[in-house]
């Protein structure tokens, strides 16, 4: 059975189901292209609002396919940097995404498994999850952008521990130190990341497509940088015809629908 994943949809929600029952849905080069190619359509479709990524069945992705990292150690080096570039490339997609994008965590989320989580711009996790950064257990370095997202989030300390001594991380642990949005009893994941989406969809997708943006840049721009990028997208939404919608709403007293 091939690594693939799967695309449903919940009224305005597209659901991503990572597929690989055989290796506890490891990530492989077929959902990094497959991923890269759902957000594109969805990026182009007006009947998409926001996307919740879930693994199948009762875990989300155990990460790597370590008989395909063994394999890929007979190969030449580039082999394993092409596979390693479509990841990147799949999780700058979702980085650069204009749309929302949840992690629906059930069961383990390991190395891999553990970057895509973090990538996403809300993880929803079950309380009995677990998150691993198992890299150095087998004697690696974290891919997918872990040491990224997890330096920018956390005290330098605590980041070297989580990568170095490979431990599992509770999702209660994760919810304290504010890298997951909401935790929720186990099997329910998914619910709860479709309520959270639905909850987003009501809002105006161009304002919510502009904070996402402003919330990336501001990881690399100065201040005043910032708010010179801040008065553009204010200026922008406000011309944007759901500005009108919602300020005549607020008023009003009734409740809006965005377009």
């Amino acid at each position: 059975m091939t690594a693939e994943l799967k695309r449903s949809s919940e009224g305005q929600t597209l659901v991503l189901t990572l597929s690989n029952p055989e290796h506890r849905n490891a990530l492989g080069p077929e959902i990094y292209t497959e991923g890269i190619e759902a957000l594109s359509l969805a990026e182009r479709s007006a009947d998409i609002r926001t996307v919740v990524i879930v693994g199948e069945g009762n875990l989300f992705s155990a990460g790597g396919n370590l008989q395909r990292l063994q394999a890929n150690r007979q190969q030449p080096a580039s082999v394993q940097a092409q596979s390693i570039e479509a990841l990147h490339n799949w999780i700058e997609t979702i980085r650069t995404f204009p749309k929302p994008v949840i992690a629906a965590v059930e069961g383990a989320a390991a190395g891999a498994g553990f970057s895509l989580a973090l990538a996403c711009d809300f993880v929803v996790a079950a309380d009995n999850a677990v998150f691993v950064m198992a890299y150095s257990n087998i004697a690696l370095s974290p891919d997918g952008g872990a040491s990224w997202s997890l330096a920018r989030a956390l005290p330098r300390q605590l980041v070297t521990e989580l990568l170095m001594c490979g431990e599992r991380v509770t999702a209660q642990r994760l919810h304290d130190l504010g890298l997951v949005n909401r935790v929720t009893p186990p099997g329910t994941a998914l619910s709860e990341a479709l309520t959270l989406a639905a909850r987003l969809n009501e809002r105006a997708p161009n304002a919510l497509a502009s904070i996402k943006t402003l919330i990336n840049d501001a990881a690399h721009t100065t201040l005043v940088e910032q708010l010179a990028r801040e008065r553009d997208h204010f200026v922008r939404n406000l011309h944007h015809v759901n500005a009108g919608i919602g300020i005549s709403a607020f008023l009003t007293k009734t409740t809006p629908r965005f377009e």
